[in-house]
């Protein structure tokens, strides 16, 4: 008697298919967009220097810094944009 209901038990037991997931951190168009925020990013730290490598662009010191913050501000937004992206905050479920 033991060993028909054990029989029974692996008849009914269906096949199922594994889940797929959908993983966001594994696509590659995140990984290219953060590159270009990093890249962005250390354009905008060495314009902010170059004022003090280069001393004939003095007179311009405050054009440098407003292009390296604006720089750096651009590359910050691209850069969290994209991992709340892949986070997956910025999906509509």
């Amino acid at each position: 008697m033991v060993q028909k209901n054990k029989i029974e038990m692996a008849e009914t037991i269906q096949h199922r298919e594994p889940k797929k997931t959908d993983n966001n951190a594994n696509q590659t168009h995140y990984y290219k967009t953060l590159t270009i925020a990093i890249v962005l990013g250390l354009i905008g730290v060495f314009i902010r220097f170059v004022p003090d490598v280069c001393t004939s662009f003095d007179q311009h010191v405050s054009l440098f810094s407003a292009i390296a913050n604006i720089s750096l501000i651009v590359a910050s937004l691209i850069a969290f944009k994209t991992v709340f992206g892949i986070l997956g905050f910025g999906k509509n479920k």
